[in-house]
């Protein structure tokens, strides 16, 4: 369990490391191949980086949830009425 735990965060956390790496690129002009403009990169990139950082804290936000962990503001409601 505690293995694909860890996939499932180093995956994200390898993209949004590779989004930097775009965004960067985009910024300094190097340009890669299978992208068809420079904008179009660094736009790419930000995207990578943003889901990336997203899921890893969407990840830690449920796992704490579910340890009781939280504070107040971050606890779930349960709206079944």
């Amino acid at each position: 369990m505690r293995l694909i735990a860890l996939l499932l965060l180093v995956t994200p956390g390898i993209l949004a490391v590779y989004g930097i790496k775009l965004v960067r690129d985009a910024l300094f002009g190097e340009f890669h191949q299978y992208f068809f403009h420079i904008a179009i990169q660094g736009i790419a990139g930000l995207l990578f980086v943003i889901g990336g950082l997203a899921f890893i804290g969407g990840f830690i936000l449920h796992r704490d949830r579910k340890r009781n962990l939280t504070k107040g503001r971050f606890k779930q409601t349960n709206h079944s009425e």
